[in-house]
């Protein structure tokens, strides 16, 4: 009995941390705090060393509880990337996450040797360990910071994360075979084992890829013809993932890689039950890397930290300083990235889960002095979380990365159809701030389903014009769905005027700014009066313009008011109020704002 008292207080304090994460959240976001790192810190404070003593060293349950999450993290990122997305990324993407990681473990691995007085060997081992960017990290900061960044930008970034740490993982079990076989490698043989090193590498790589594609396309096929109770399609995505990740490692190839193209190949076939396979495996996410982070967080001491403390941040230094622009700027040069992308990119370098998960593969292995590691990896990923995670946001739109979109994030409902594949049921709460209610017109391929209006259901033929406070539902392709966003988003910053939220002066896209600029007397320069409103929108918004992106245009503001295919139809003039009228405008603004709320408090 006393066994299963233990076993109770034991699912209590695990169920009462997640819960804490859970609820820190509202607080981290609030203080624009990284929650990843405020994940960690929960579990050093539940740690032997904080308030709640816990004392955690199993790190072979550590490297389970790892392997499952990253699998299933790397999956939901295969499972959100479209493949469009990723134009003109694929290469820059390889280039860093096989390359660039060798680089940065050479940089690293050296300046670790010299600062620890470690042989090369060990320097490389705890180079190999750090050099990885995190996806668990990257993802979250990325998508949680509301940021919208250039295409092959973002893309480049999200796909390097997913894939780079197959090679990571990969130098570690190489670097700890050396040093358990002979404890280092002299430098007649640095050459030989780099050529082990790299053939193995590219046989794992192979392996992988065969593995995703193959356990992707069997998933796919699995999900769309066997016939399954309801609910039971997230279950078996989400098994078969961690499936594809343990089958692929078993016969030698890179897990993390292949389960991140299974996923890749999923989220852009049509897929039974998308829509609840996406709701399930997001959760499934968040709580993977709750769990992860908190028992990384458990599995550190604090107070051993403290001897290499400072020879560690100086190694992260390095690492954030130099190490990661050397191998960025190397290996994006020869695609065409400007200064501030390469910049941003080497910004990005986040250390996160993986690093201190690699760090216990040395404990493992039973390699002489493995504490070295593992403290020197925890203390990097501190400080590039405290550092990087939390100028994420400011860096980006200091360099211009991020796109000129401030529209607030959309709810979007998705309802699975069943018995086709082709068309889903979407629905999305309508403000007064959003396009639809001032004067974009909803595409045709979007098909209105019903309307809720005043908890009642009425159909498109009764409901005439959307009103604020509606849930307009619609029948759209599943590939499209994501393009209603911007219909139903709200504009809050441009609702600054009496007049309709597009303006009242309607351009198509294929119009020359010049001829705008000349009939308003509007100041641009010459090289972008020689552009269209559409290609002024396809410079700015990286060949993806959607409705209700903005931009100035001398003293006015041109909004997009219809996109087909990634291409401005049509577009609206805003002209700059005079300070008489904006005030005026700003009080009737508030003023309806004010009459909006104690409406809906009273009803």
């Amino acid at each position: 009995m006393e066994s299963i008292a233990v076993t109770n207080l034991f699912l209590l304090a695990g169920g009462a941390l997640v819960l804490l994460g859970i609820f820190s959240s509202l607080v981290a976001t609030r203080f624009g705090a990284p929650l990843l790192l405020v994940f960690l810190v929960i579990g050093m404070l539940a740690g032997e060393d904080g308030p709640g003593a816990f004392h955690f060293s199993d790190y072979r349950l550590t490297y389970m509880i790892g392997s499952f999450a990253l699998a299933i993290i790397l999956f939901d990122g295969g499972l959100r990337t479209q493949l469009s997305k990723l134009r003109g990324a694929v290469m820059p993407a390889t280039m860093l996450a096989t390359v660039g990681v060798l680089i940065t473990t050479a940089l690293a691995g050296a300046a670790a040797s010299y600062i620890f007085k470690i042989p090369l060997t060990q320097g490389f081992l705890l180079g190999a360990i750090v050099a990885s960017t995190d996806a668990a990290a990257v993802f979250f900061l990325l998508h949680a910071g509301g940021m919208q960044l250039k295409q092959r930008v973002g893309a480049a970034i999200e796909m390097e994360s997913a894939t780079n740490d197959p090679v990571a993982v990969f130098l570690t079990v190489i670097l700890v075979e050396l040093i358990m076989a002979q404890g280092t490698v002299s430098t007649g043989s640095m050459w030989d084992a780099g050529t082990v090193i790299l053939t193995k590498l590219a046989i794992e790589g192979a392996i992988g890829v065969l593995g995703g594609v193959i356990g992707g396309l069997l998933a796919s096929w699995t999900l769309n013809k066997v016939a399954l109770p309801g609910g039971l399609h997230p279950l078996l995505v989400i098994a078969t993932a961690v499936v594809i990740y343990a089958l692929t490692a078993v016969l030698h190839g890179s897990g993390l890689l292949a389960v991140y193209l299974a996923g890749l190949i999923l989220g852009n076939r049509p897929l039974r039950a998308a829509a609840s396979i996406v709701t399930v495996n997001d959760a499934a996410t968040w709580l993977c890397q709750i769990v992860m982070f908190l028992v990384l967080g458990l599995l550190v001491t604090p107070t051993r930290l403290v001897t290499v403390l400072a020879p560690a941040a100086i190694l992260a230094a390095i690492l954030i300083l130099i190490a990661r622009p050397v191998a960025v700027w190397l290996c994006l040069t020869p695609f065409g990235f400007s200064w501030r992308e390469k910049t941003f990119v080497s910004w990005v370098g986040l250390r996160g889960a993986v690093s201190i998960f690699l760090a216990a593969i040395p404990t493992l292995a039973g390699v002489p002095g493995a504490d070295l590691y593992f403290n020197v990896a925890f203390v990097v990923v501190l400080l590039s979380l405290l550092i990087q995670g939390w100028s994420l946001t400011f860096t980006a739109r200091k360099l211009e990365i991020a796109l000129p979109r401030v529209s607030a994030p959309v709810r979007r409902v998705e309802l699975d159809l069943p018995g086709q594949l082709t068309l889903e049921m979407v629905g999305y709460p309508v403000l007064a701030e959003s396009a639809v209610m001032n004067g974009a017109t909803v595409p045709r391929w979007a098909r209105p389903a019903f309307v809720i209006r005043d908890e009642v259901v009425v159909m498109p033929a009764d409901a005439g014009p959307l009103r604020d406070g509606d849930t307009a539902y619609y029948l759209a392709p599943p590939e499209r769905a994501a393009q209603l966003d911007g219909f139903f988003a709200a504009h809050e910053e441009l609702l600054i005027t009496d007049e309709p939220f597009f303006g009242e002066f309607m351009f198509n896209g294929n119009v020359a700014l010049r001829e705008v600029a000349a009939f308003y007397d509007l100041k641009l320069g010459p090289a972008t009066g020689e552009m269209t409103i559409d290609a002024l929108f396809a410079s700015r918004f990286d060949n993806a313009p959607e409705v209700g992106d903005h931009l100035r245009l001398g003293a006015a503001v041109i909004v997009a008011r219809e996109v087909a295919d990634g291409h401005i139809t049509r577009a609206g003039l805003q002209l700059a109020a005079t300070p008489e009228d904006a005030a005026v405008s700003t009080i009737r603004a508030g003023l309806v704002k004010a009459r909006r709320l104690l409406t809906r408090r009273l009803s």
